[in-house]
């Protein structure tokens, strides 16, 4: 089974997150970001937060989950950057999501399957973070905002991913300091050899659908 998209909500998420956001400059990534979560309709929402940056991802990514009443997690470094954005998040009269405090490795190690996860570009933890989720098993979509500088220096999602993963299609988008996004998926091969090979995983394509569903034999 892979991500599959609807239109409705991700209707439904852009124009709230419009409403919301119409009097803060450079909302036009917030907006994409929020209609894209809810388009994808992931019951796993994952945002890491970097201190200094503000808050506009975090109001498109709550607006999103209360649409599709998934759980929303936002990742802070450590417990000033929790104040911090916890005193932003008040300002702007937004509920705070869940939060939690930590190097990725613990952090990452905790959440369950990730179907949607988005890093402020200036985390210099960003490739662990990205290259430690446990990605669910109808694939995952990443994004990285903020990203000009950090994408200039070489990153790669394929780096990031590792062997692990495979990237089904990636894109750059010209909006804010720049949104990089990909879609992956498990890579199978290195699912079944960490089975040694005691189980077979099978395919089969919904020709009404165009669902991919995935089962071991």
């Amino acid at each position: 089974m892979k991500l599959v998209w609807s239109p409705e909500t991700a209707s439904k998420a852009y124009i709230d997150t419009v409403k919301t956001c119409k009097m803060l400059k450079e909302s036009d990534h917030v907006e994409l970001i929020s209609a894209m979560a809810g388009g994808w309709k992931p019951r796993m929402i994952v945002e890491a937060w970097s201190s200094g940056s503000n808050i506009t991802t975090s109001i498109g990514l709550g607006i999103a989950a209360r649409h599709l009443g998934a759980r929303y997690v936002c990742i802070v470094q450590n417990k000033r950057s929790k104040l911090e954005y916890e005193a932003a998040t008040k300002d702007h009269g937004l509920p705070i999501p869940e939060l939690m405090v930590g190097e990725a490795k613990d952090v990452m190690a905790r959440l369950p399957e990730v179907e949607f996860m988005v890093v402020d570009g200036g985390r210099k933890d960003l490739n662990e973070l990205f290259g430690l989720a446990k990605l669910s098993h109808r694939g995952a979509v990443l994004l990285c905002t903020n990203g000009k500088q950090r994408f200039m220096s070489g990153f790669g999602w394929d780096l990031v991913m590792g062997d692990r993963s495979r990237l089904v299609r990636s894109a750059v988008i010209p909006v804010g300091q720049g949104l990089y996004i990909a879609y992956v998926k498990k890579n199978r091969e290195s699912e079944k050899s960490s089975f040694r090979n005691s189980s077979r995983w099978i395919t089969r394509i919904d020709q009404k659908t165009g669902e991919e569903h995935v089962f071991r034999g």
